[in-house]
């Protein structure tokens, strides 16, 4: 779900499109009864396309006065069609995205989210998701898929190190690491990607943990206190040696390949990472625990996508609606999370899934999940800027890193 990065400027450009169109959206409209509904999907795996095909062949049963159009792309084409199709003023009736999706609602350009499910379907998501991409304290996205950020470590080696359990605070998240890493033989503590991919996510897993945000009242405050005492402790894992070498330059996939090859003690991870494990090291010995924090006290990185309804002045607010509470039942929702390997948004699918004990760690983090300010304009900018800057911390000093990432996103905000 890094896609969100390029997304939020694309939606930008993207929505002057629509904007300048007005309600003649050129759609399919409603004939002889039937509604015509324009669905847009991103593909995550092989199983994405037959889940949709097969959903929406479905719902078609059930309401035969409504017609489902389906189109799936590749996370690397969708912003691209996407800005196309509202550029020609054929923008879909309901679109999954990242937080670019609810952005559009910056230019009037979609439903609220309670104006396109049921009451009863809304209470049942998790509101720490809903809340998760607010424009203007306002929800318009409807999460599809959801997930948090847990500590992924090495069972064998925490033996081998005599490390009897999990960390739950920073201090300990040390101590354990070293212990580890003095096994010698290319093993390390832990686990530090800050390269290009998704230095963000590991320096939000810390500033989170420490109790900072990367926003107040709409504006990027990157360089605080609690980013401050963060980046000192990240600094302070690399400068005594737990680490792997040169995180600045570490991604965190190939990072993981490591992890599960069993040279790396603990790393941040998504649940994905369970059906990796079991492809490519089943023997691995491995377990799941809370990310560490800088008190212990409960807190993780969040992400998700969601579901946006268009409003482009046509009566198809009661068929999206309808399509999405069918999609949103637990056994059509539970079996699209199990098909991706993300955790339900939902309580009910929470609670079917809760059987799965790999995810019992990040569903129990849900409610205390953190998200990206993903919505803010000024985000894209300022993720780059943790991409390209944060590893620095490794020969310059945190205060000059921090400052030199808020004067990036001051530029933009």
């Amino acid at each position: 779900m890094k896609r969100v990065i390029k997304a939020v400027a694309v939606a930008a450009v993207a929505a002057l499109g629509l904007a300048a169109c007005g309600d003649d959206s050129g759609g399919s409209g409603s004939e002889g009864g039937t509604t015509e509904l324009e669905l847009l999907v991103p593909i995550y795996g092989d199983l994405t396309k037959p889940y949709w095909e097969d959903l929406v062949e479905a719902f078609h049963k059930e309401n035969s006065d409504i017609k489902v159009t389906l189109e799936t792309q590749s996370w690397d084409e969708i912003y691209t069609v996407l800005t196309t199709k509202i550029q020609n003023n054929r923008a879909p009736d309901i679109l999954e995205l990242d937080a670019a999706g609810p952005a559009y609602a910056a230019e009037d350009l979609l439903y609220k989210a309670e104006e396109i499910v049921s009451p009863e379907t809304l209470a049942d998501i998790e509101k720490s998701f809903v809340d998760s991409a607010l424009i203007d304290g306002v929800a318009y996205g409807l999460p599809t898929v959801a997930s948090t950020r847990a500590l992924f470590y090495n069972k064998d080696l925490f033996t081998q190190a005599g490390v009897t359990a999990p960390p739950k605070t920073w201090d300990e998240l040390l101590d354990a690491a070293k212990k580890i890493s003095a096994l010698g033989g290319g093993v390390h503590g832990y686990g530090m990607p800050l390269g290009s991919e998704e230095a963000q996510a590991e320096t939000s897993i810390f500033a989170y943990g420490a109790g900072g945000t990367w926003e107040s009242d709409g504006k990027m405050t990157i360089d605080t206190p609690e980013a401050k005492e963060a980046l000192t402790f990240m600094k302070k894992m690399i400068d005594e040696g737990v680490t792997q070498p040169n995180p600045g330059a570490t991604d965190r996939t190939p990072l993981l390949d490591v992890f599960i090859q069993g040279k790396i003690g603990m790393i941040q991870g998504l649940p994905p990472i369970v059906g990796q494990i079991n492809e490519k090291n089943p023997d691995l010995q491995w377990e799941i625990a809370p990310s560490p924090t800088k008190d212990g006290s409960p807190s993780t990185l969040g992400v998700a996508d969601y579901f946006v309804g268009f409003d482009k002045g046509e009566d198809k607010q009661e068929a999206i609606a309808k399509f999405l509470d069918f999609f949103y039942q637990q056994d059509n929702y539970v079996k699209f999370n199990d098909n991706e390997q993300f955790i339900p948004a939902t309580k009910s699918g929470a609670e079917a899934a809760s059987a799965k004990p790999e995810l019992k760690i990040f569903l129990e983090s849900l409610p205390d999940a953190k998200f990206y300010p993903a919505t803010n304009p000024a985000w894209a900018e300022t993720s780059g800027a943790f991409k390209s800057l944060v590893g620095q911390i490794e020969t310059k000093p945190v205060d000059e890193v921090l400052s030199q990432i808020q004067a990036k996103a001051d530029a933009t905000g």
